[in-house]
């Protein structure tokens, strides 16, 4: 366990939202989401436990696919809408909630436990703050691709050619964002603008030398062969080797160098049209059992090393996760370091790759 995420509470956390603001959240009787995929982190359970709790706020989902560039812009396409389109909370890389506050997109709120989620992976004030992380990893088709690929230099063999994909489109989507900076770090540069720009190089490599294929990776199209290798987080592509179930056999590897570990996090819009199920909401998550339903989804929650030191894990939770050694070894990178190769992949990733990934 890196030391980034330790933190020292004497707090005891308590997790039960106020009577008066689940009254609120009911009479509201809506909750709108977006960008939540249902195998993202175990969000289809993490949702369906909500909507039990809460059985008169009906959760409307909004583009489950969208990336964290598509939540901020319909936040801000819907600021004077107060209907089904006008998402409530969004999920967003850790780049983004500073960028999102800074635009006065973000209202403030401390969720009961807030004590236990590390300080440097939250606003002070509560604009935005950190759910969960996982590592970039790769996952692999084990029917098409004999020899899996071990660390990030080894994608640009012969042998891979027209396999490799990533997640997402590196101009919007934080997960293909930062794959390009685990990538430049592999080679050895510093993070945040100079791995930025090192990842560009490599991912125009990549695809002078015809391995990269532009298409979003995701289970389906590793099964179907268009994809067989695909950079994402392992909490993805533990999802998904379990959704595969064998067919196609699948495996997951966190590379040997260049291991970053991604951290998002929750926000409430400033214009929420539901503000109180958003808070309630936000409760769900925080709570021990929001925070083990991550878990189950692969994801290691933000209170994970507080609820480990209180014993409050199931051991067979721990023992489904990858071999601690690849999260010791994890980079957690600042926030100046995440926005610093932000710019540079999104401004940078037409001129330098020139590849349309969609």
């Amino acid at each position: 366990m890196t030391t980034a995420l330790v933190i020292a509470s004497s707090a005891v956390a308590v997790a039960e939202p106020s009577a008066e603001l689940v009254e609120a959240a009911k009479k509201e009787g809506m909750l709108t989401t977006i960008a939540l995929p249902h195998d993202w982190c175990g969000y289809g359970d993490v949702i369906a436990a909500f909507k039990a709790k809460y059985p008169e706020i009906k959760v409307n989902e909004l583009n489950p696919d969208a990336s964290s560039a598509d939540e901020v812009e319909a936040i801000k396409a819907n600021k004077d809408n107060k209907g089904p389109q006008a998402p409530d909370v969004v999920d967003v890389g850790l780049a983004f909630g500073p960028q999102m506050k800074s635009e006065g997109l973000l209202q403030p709120y401390k969720v009961s436990t807030w004590d236990e989620i590390p300080d440097n992976i939250k606003d002070a004030e509560g604009h935005w703050y950190g759910d969960y992380y996982g590592v970039m990893s790769f996952l692999v088709n084990k029917d098409l691709v004999e020899n899996t690929p071990k660390d990030w230099a080894d994608l640009l063999k012969p042998e891979y050619a027209g396999q490799v994909a990533l997640a997402g489109d590196p101009r919007g989507s934080n997960q293909a964002i930062l794959a390009v900076l685990a990538a430049g770090m592999a080679t050895g540069a510093a993070p945040g603008k100079e791995a930025g720009e090192a990842g560009l190089k490599f991912f125009a490599e990549l695809n002078k030398a015809g391995n990269f294929v532009p298409v979003i990776g995701k289970a389906g199209t590793l099964a179907q062969g268009s994809t067989p290798i695909v950079i994402m987080w392992d909490y993805n592509a533990l999802a998904a080797r379990d959704t595969l179930a064998g067919n196609p056999p699948a495996e997951v590897v966190v590379p040997a160098s260049g291991i970053l570990a991604g951290v998002y996090v929750q926000g409430i819009s400033a214009y929420a049209p539901q503000p109180n199920a958003a808070k309630l909401w936000m409760e769900h998550l925080y709570s021990d059992e929001g925070q083990l339903g991550w878990l189950k989804g692969y994801c290691h929650p933000a209170r994970f090393n507080a609820m480990v030191k209180d014993g409050k894990i199931p051991q067979d939770l721990l023992d489904a996760l990858p071999p601690a050694e690849s999260y010791e070894k994890a980079y957690f990178p600042t926030l100046e370091e995440v926005d610093g190769n932000r710019e540079a992949v999104t401004a940078g990733w037409d001129a330098v790759v020139g590849a349309n990934v969609q």
